[in-house]
Order: structure tokens, then C-alpha cells, then sequence
């Protein structure tokens, strides 16, 4: 029978061996992906195009390099061209509203700012003029700083895009490494699995490829669910834009509905300062509404993100959205989808006797 000194020590090395391996994958994560991440996607697509492959080279008689290679030019093809697309409208639009900036507080926002001042003004005169000169200034000052501060602001972001477009070759490096990676790892993908698996013992190969099966499943079940949530989201945009009348209403609702995915623009990025203009140029009913409408997007997907996502890995609402948090807090975007999937892995691994770090429930 096993002493209790033997379960402390157990416990002791079994908890050291599991905290190494999640600091190494940290460090991996947070310095390492970005080196091999072109690689990294290159087989992600190629995989995902393998059985297409298949299945077309089978059926049509067609040698499979021929069917990857055509496959892979068409799948980069399709991306380039819907990316570019929503690029280009994407960054003049916004080009458009930040040069505009200067025009619309010379035109809206500072007239309305006088006509405020001038009201207090009245509203003061008749009890101390020493109080409305000292109001005049003080508020002239505030109007030549607001000014030249907004001024500062537009020239800022336009240098930030000019910035962006500094790093881009950078970018397209990367890029182009993941395509002709994908294009030689699509062609030679069986002997490259083959070559891999050769290099472990059956035990390990098994044990990989049901983590491999786990984790695809689970992949497709969080772009499932993150699609929903998109869907979702959507539908709220498209039918509340159209209730403030605003024109193309469901081409916005579908590109913000895009954004929404990302930690860092989200709705807010875009609802937020476009209700901040609208209330500048006095359109209050629609920069009102904007903002209602972001903050019931938001209130909803907090509430059905956690649960959708969470259900489908097998996972508690709670311990998805703290899974969540802690990813985006240390890892960005990767985390946010890597540390659910991660958890909802240790957890499968668990049940199925791989690793044993959770008590299972008795059936």
C-alpha cells in the first residue's frame, strides 16, 4: 500500500513535471510562434486541404501533387482576393474619417462649443462680469487647446497608418513563406506524416493521433460556435443600423460583425467613435442609438460567449471566460482561442487515462 509519503512525493513531482511543461509552452507561445508561425500555418492549411485532395485525386484520376498544387493556388487565391477587398474599403474609410477630423471641429464642434460659452456667459452676466471675463478666457484657452489637440490626434493616427505600412514588408515575408511552405508540404504532405510518425513508438503515435483527432474536432467546434456568436452578432447590427436608418446597413453590420472577433477593435472600436462624430455633427438620435446598440451587442455576447464556447468543449461557463481572459492577458488573440482548446485537451486527456491530474466523477 503506498505510504503517505510516497502520494506527497508523487504529488510534489507530478506537480513540478506539469508547471515545467506550462512555463516551456508559455515561453514557446509568448517568443517562439511567431518564428515558426508561417510553417505553422502552411501545415494547418495543408492538412485542412488534404482530404479535399483525396478525394478529387481519387475521383477524377488526377495525380495528387496536381490536385494540392491547384488547391492550395485557389485557397490563396480566394483569401488574397476578399482580404484585399475588405482592406482597401476598410483603410479608406477610415482614412477618411481621421483627415476629416480637423474640418468637422472647425465646422460642428467649435461653433457648438461658442454657443455654449455664450450661453453661460448671459447666464453669469447679471451676477458678477469679473466671473464672465474670467469664464471668457478660460474658455478660449479650452477651445485653441481642444483644437490644435484634435489637430495633433488626426496627424498622429495618419502617421500610425504610415507606421503600419512601414512593417508590411515584413508582413509580406511571412506571408510569402506561408504560401510556398503550404504549396511544398500540401504536395509532399503523406510522406512528410509518414516521416514523422516513423520517429515514435506505436504507443506515442496513437496517443498523438487522438490528441491530433481531439484537437481538429475541437477547432472546428470553436469556429462553429465563434461563427454563431458572429451570426449573432450580426443580425443585432444589421436590424439596429436599419432602425437608425442608416444606409447599407447589412454590408456594415456584416464587416463590423468581422471585427467583433478581434480583442482589441471589436464593435466598440467601430460603434464607439462613430457615435462620438455623430454627436459632434448633432445627430444625436443616431449617436445615441449607436451607442445602445453597442452596449447591447456587448451584454449579449458576454452572456452567450462563455456558454456557447464553453459547452461545446465540455467546459464550465466560468472556467471558459476566466480561460479566456487569462489567454488574452498573456497571450493576445492566441490565447484567447489557445487556452479554452488547451484546457478542454488536458481535460479529455484526463478521461481517457493519459495523464491523470483530475479526480473522475464515479459512474
Amino acid at each position: 500500500m503506498e505510504s503517505q509519503y510516497d502520494k506527497k512525493k508523487h504529488f510534489i513531482v507530478n506537480t513540478v513535471y506539469i508547471s515545467l511543461i506550462v512555463i516551456l509552452v508559455y515561453i514557446f507561445l509568448k517568443y517562439g510562434l511567431s518564428l515558426i508561425s508561417p510553417f505553422a500555418f502552411a501545415t494547418i492549411i495543408a492538412y485542412i486541404l488534404n482530404k479535399p485532395a483525396e478525394k478529387i485525386s481519387k475521383s477524377l484520376k488526377i495525380p495528387r501533387k496536381l490536385v494540392s498544387f491547384a488547391l492550395v493556388l485557389i485557397f490563396y487565391a480566394i483569401i488574397g482576393i476578399v482580404i484585399s477587398f475588405i482592406g482597401i474599403r476598410f483603410v479608406s474609410g477610415i482614412s477618411k474619417i481621421i483627415s476629416s477630423l480637423p474640418s468637422i471641429y472647425e465646422k460642428q464642434l467649435g461653433p457648438f462649443l461658442i454657443n455654449i460659452s455664450e450661453r453661460i456667459k448671459d447666464a453669469f452676466y447679471n451676477i458678477d462680469p469679473a466671473i464672465v471675463e474670467m469664464i471668457s478666457e478660460g474658455f478660449n484657452q479650452f477651445v485653441s487647446s481642444l483644437g490644435e489637440h484634435i489637430t495633433n490626434f488626426s496627424l498622429s493616427l495618419l502617421g500610425s497608418l504610415s507606421n503600419i505600412a512601414s512593417v508590411l514588408p515584413g508582413f509580406f515575408v511571412k506571408v510569402l513563406l506561408t504560401i510556398i511552405s503550404t504549396f511544398f508540404i500540401a504536395i509532399d504532405f503523406d510522406s512528410l506524416v509518414d516521416f514523422i510518425k516513423r520517429q515514435f513508438s506505436p504507443k506515442v503515435n496513437k496517443m498523438m493521433d487522438n490528441i491530433r483527432g481531439y484537437f481538429v474536432n475541437t477547432l472546428f467546434v470553436i469556429i462553429k460556435s465563434y461563427g454563431l456568436i458572429m451570426l449573432i452578432t450580426f443580425i443585432e447590427l444589421s436590424v439596429g443600423l436599419s432602425i437608425l436608418g442608416i444606409s447599407n446597413a447589412i454590408l456594415i453590420g456584416f464587416l463590423i460583425a468581422l471585427l467583433d472577433i478581434l480583442p482589441i477593435i471589436g464593435t466598440g472600436g467601430i460603434l464607439i467613435p462613430w457615435s462620438i462624430i455623430e454627436l459632434i455633427q448633432k445627430d444625436f438620435g443616431t449617436g445615441i442609438g449607436l451607442i445602445l446598440l453597442y452596449v447591447f451587442i456587448t451584454i449579449v455576447r458576454n452572456i452567450i460567449e462563455p456558454k456557447f464556447v464553453g459547452k461545446q468543449l465540455g467546459l464550465h461557463p466560468v472556467v471558459t471566460l476566466m480561460s479566456m481572459f487569462i489567454g488574452t492577458k498573456l497571450l493576445g488573440i492566441v490565447g484567447l482561442f489557445g487556452f479554452p482548446i488547451a484546457l478542454s485537451l488536458i481535460l479529455h486527456l484526463n478521461s481517457i487515462g493519459v495523464i491523470k491530474l483530475f479526480k473522475q466523477k464515479n459512474t
